[in-house]
């Protein structure tokens, strides 16, 4: 069953409810007034000839009259007295010699009753005639409820209708509505199959910018998901591209060395050092690929600990310097102390990774600059190198995993596989810190780490 007719139904079954409870208050409410109307009717007939009975000198009754029956011509008269007989009755009775309400007559109580004689339903007063203690006779006054029953029947009747047209205008109208309202949920569902089928997440579900209701909302969530999922899928086709083209270069290398080797029959000394660079790319590759699976997984430890920032900035910038020799100046411009609380084996990673970049992407003769400061209770990294800088359209994807700016950083023969910046930021943001970059084309690159001092 369809959400559109579950709904359909339900407000149908609702509105019957309503109109059930309500068409039950009104049919209660009428047949209340109109016996207490019937009530009242048998109540001023009592009171009428209770004026006009007489009794004898023996406390007996002796005559009952029965004046201006003609005002009640719908109500029925009968007196009995204590032996049971029937002393005077109404024109209106005619021959009837039996009580217009047994029970009441056998209770002696005052007291209001349905009746049914010979097939008429009456309502029947019953009121016992005293005389000081002792009493002298029963009156009974009745009135006919035919037009009260037809009243009723057809009340009943005209509810009925009403609920039943009202109870199919209503699922009707609910349909009609929910058909309108639902309609993106359809085209929710045919996007949905139509990327199935072809694969193509590029779909997104029409939407109208008015719509402020949950579908709309529903649409808007699903749509960005979708772009999500596209640029995800896009990067992972991406990657795959690039770890494919870079497992391809140092395998082609290595397997081009071992068959030289193979034909000159002796171990070539050029040969197995290209050898072993090409296997160490291989390994950086796999390396990093392992650390954001386990990154992804949480099963990627950190051993915090408190760092002295001050000690392994200097630290990294004596082994940069080695690495860079003549072709890039390493200068370490401030350095204030600074204790964190972190890994100092991944905070030293990162600093690496920054700096050998750095280093990498700066033409020989350029300049790269570190600098430590403590502003409250921060401090700040600084990584800034002259090189050619990074384009403003690369700037917002710069940390993406598998990202690179190929216009602006070429690929170097020991050049990174785009995971680098990924795995660095993932670091710093699991320190409490963040990491932002600068950069303009041909006026190099700053790299800027936040993270939070112990003391």
């Amino acid at each position: 069953m369809s959400l559109r007719l579950r709904l359909t139904l339900l407000y149908s079954t609702f509105i019957g409810g309503i109109l059930l409870i309500f068409g039950a208050a009104v049919y209660v409410l009428v047949n209340i007034i109109l016996l207490n109307q019937v009530d009242t009717l048998l109540a001023g007939v009592a009171r009428e000839i209770f004026r006009a009975t007489t009794v004898n000198s023996m406390g007996e009754l002796q005559l009952v009259s029965l004046p201006q029956l003609d005002m009640t011509a719908n109500a029925y008269v009968q007196v009995w007295d204590v032996n049971g007989n029937l002393v005077s009755a109404s024109p209106s009775i005619g021959a009837l010699t039996t009580s217009l309400d047994p029970i009441g007559y056998s209770s002696g109580k005052t007291m209001y009753e349905d009746s049914y004689l010979n097939g008429a339903h009456l309502r029947v007063l019953t009121v016992p005639l005293m005389l000081g203690e002792r009493r002298i006779g029963i009156l009974q006054v009745g009135a006919s409820l035919a037009v009260v029953d037809a009243t009723q029947g057809s009340l009943l009747s005209i509810m009925v209708v009403i609920a039943v047209i009202a109870v199919l205008m209503a699922g009707l109208g609910s349909w009609v509505v929910l058909g309108r309202a639902l309609s993106p949920l359809e085209a929710i569902t045919e996007t949905v199959d139509q990327i199935n089928r072809a694969d193509d997440l590029s779909r997104r579900i029409p939407h109208q910018e008015q719509a402020k209701d949950e579908i709309g909302d529903l649409v808007v969530s699903i749509n960005q998901t979708l772009e999500r999922l596209e640029s995800l899928f896009t990067s992972q086709q991406r990657f795959l591209a690039d770890v494919s083209h870079e497992l391809r270069t140092p395998l082609t290398v290595i397997k081009g060395n071992v068959d030289l080797m193979r034909r000159i029959k002796e171990a070539d000394e050029e040969s197995l050092n290209s050898i072993d660079q090409e296997a160490g790319r291989l390994s950086r590759l796999v390396g990093g690929l392992l650390m954001l699976a386990q990154a992804d997984s949480g099963k990627l430890a950190l051993n915090f600990a408190p760092v002295e920032l001050d000690l392994l900035l200097t630290e990294v910038f004596t082994e940069m310097r080695v690495l860079a020799r003549n072709k890039v100046h390493v200068h370490l411009n401030e350095i204030d102390q600074a204790v964190v609380n972190g890994d100092r084996d991944r905070l030293k990673q990162v600093l690496l990774n920054l700096v050998s970049n750095a280093i990498q992407y700066t033409p020989p003769g350029g300049d790269v600059f570190l600098s430590l400061t403590r502003l409250g209770d921060q401090c700040r990294l600084i990584v800034r190198d002259t090189g050619p800088g990074i384009p403003a359209e690369d700037l917002p994807h710069i940390f993406e995993r598998f990202y690179r700016a190929e216009k602006s950083r070429t690929r170097a023969k020991a050049g990174g596989f785009g995971l680098g910046l990924s795995i660095a930021k993932w670091i710093v943001e699991h320190h409490g810190g963040q990491i932002k970059v600068e950069s303009k084309e041909g006026q190099g690159t700053t790299f800027v780490i936040w993270l939070k001092v112990l003391r």
